[in-house]
């Protein structure tokens, strides 16, 4: 009795530490968290390059000038159709979004699932439920919200890449900043907010494993 009073308790351990104990982790295992953030970023990418798109597109066609509405027509847009435009772009946005949340999840899934013996070891050697918890929200956390912002970048180069091949210097003359800026800031607060809602659930699930079952887990 007396010696397992004497164990810490680990609900004691602050914040810091187990930001500290999830960076190194990440940093152990560098190659794989890219892996495992490859969703997030495509997933991301996409919502940003369907978002800036769809500003820079309504630019464009607001500023009514004849050449660059020639441009438009032929690359597909239909400048007279504004409202049909945007319910299209409402449903590609929500497939978008579909395909983020798919993604984040897959991510975070495959980020803690293959690691159940790992856990199991920490909770042979007395960790408990919460650390384990804690440890695996805040990586995968990490791994959301930097794969966000890596994705956020990409799909706003490309946005303004392909925009630039189909109606070249018309789009720095044009180039909504304001909605471009709002609309990144957008898709990586949604990133970043479905990465650590995804990651509550399989950091449970793994916490709650037994060790023993845990343990015989093959890697």
């Amino acid at each position: 009795m007396s010696d397992s009073r004497s164990i810490p308790e680990q609900g004691s351990v602050p914040w810091s530490t187990a930001f500290a104990v999830s960076w190194s982790s990440v940093r152990r295992r560098f190659f794989r968290s890219l892996v495992a953030m490859a969703g997030v970023v495509m997933a991301i990418a996409l919502l940003t390059y369907m978002q800036v798109m769809n500003n820079i597109t309504k630019a464009l066609v607001a500023a009514n000038d004849t050449i660059l509405n020639v441009r438009l027509q032929e690359a597909g847009v239909d400048i007279y159709a504004a409202d049909s435009g945007d319910r299209m772009m409402m449903l590609l946005i929500t497939l978008s979004l579909m395909a983020c949340l798919v993604g984040i999840l897959n991510s975070m899934l495959m980020s803690v699932t293959e690691r159940i013996k790992e856990i199991g070891t920490l909770k042979c050697l007395g960790a408990l439920d919460s650390f384990i918890v804690r440890i695996y929200f805040i990586e995968s956390s990490l791994q959301g919200v930097c794969g966000t912002l890596l994705g956020m970048v990409g799909g706003l180069t490309v946005a303004v890449v392909m925009a630039f091949a189909n109606y070249n210097v018309y789009v720095f003359h044009f180039f909504p900043f304001m909605a471009a800026a709002k609309s990144s800031v957008v898709s990586v607060l949604i990133g970043s907010l479905l990465s650590v809602a995804a990651s509550i659930l399989p950091a449970y699930l793994a916490a709650k494993k037994q060790p023993v079952d845990a343990m015989r887990v093959e890697e």
